[in-house]
């Protein structure tokens, strides 16, 4: 299978500063990802998408490829991340009639995924016939959604999951069974799912979830995320 690795690192970021370029224990943010990356041994291709000149130099400093600069339509606050994975591929298409079987969708914002996450990743994806394949974690007790509820327009509460919040299951040991959340770290999915006619997604039909530790799934998104990762970081670096 000839996998893709897909690195997406804006310029833009508002609510961290130049959050990818950002030394995160000794080296960029980025640098995290990409060093797991290269260190999986999976790939055909690394490549990062940009828009950012000093950020295409750090990425190229690492190793990686830099084929293009991202347009600017790409690059804005609200850009979701399907058509930037889609102009990336058209682009290897059209430039390079390069065509993968399958992409790995990388963020620079879930910096611990480690290289055996990945391999792993990738050995589970290609033996379940997936379409494709999310990294996840487990969700906390208290943030359970067997405990999650809800409030009215009345202010009147009941429970999420439906129910009066009496009927609310008092012990998380209790749950009928563990729920999970993405944790950003990695996304997998067969290449023809981006430009699919119907409905182009990352995910398909068949997903296989994938789960991580909570040590390995720091999500950057605020400042607050930032510190945590300055502790996980320290950790990691010992």
């Amino acid at each position: 299978m000839k996998i893709l690795g897909i690195i997406p690192a804006r310029g833009g970021s508002k609510s961290i500063p130049r959050k990818n370029i950002k030394d995160l224990g000794g080296k960029p943010l980025i640098a995290w990802t990409i060093e797991a990356a290269k260190q999986a041994g999976v790939f055909d291709r690394i490549i990062l998408t940009t828009d950012d000149d000093e950020i295409a130099a750090v990425g190229k400093q690492w190793g990686i490829e830099v084929p293009f600069m991202r347009p600017k339509e790409f690059a804005e606050d609200k850009t979701p991340t399907l058509p930037v994975l889609q102009h990336a591929v058209q682009w290897l298409k059209d430039q390079e009639r390069y065509e993968p079987d399958a992409i790995m969708l990388l963020q620079p914002t879930a910096p611990f995924r480690q290289a055996a996450h990945i391999r792993d990743a990738v050995k589970v994806f290609s033996e379940s016939g997936a379409d494709s394949l999310v990294s996840v974690v487990e969700i906390p007790g208290h943030y359970s959604p067997y405990w999650a509820e809800i409030i009215d327009e009345e202010g009147w509460g009941s429970l999420f999951i439906g129910g009066p919040i009496k009927s609310r299951i008092p012990r998380r040991q209790d749950f009928p069974q563990k729920t999970y959340t993405h944790n950003g770290a990695i996304y997998l999915f067969r290449a023809g799912l981006l430009f699919d006619s119907n409905e182009p997604s990352l995910y398909g039909n068949r997903v296989k979830l994938y789960p991580v530790e909570e040590r390995y799934s720091v999500n950057i998104d605020s400042p607050e995320d930032w510190h945590l990762a300055e502790r996980a970081a320290e950790s990691f670096k010992s």
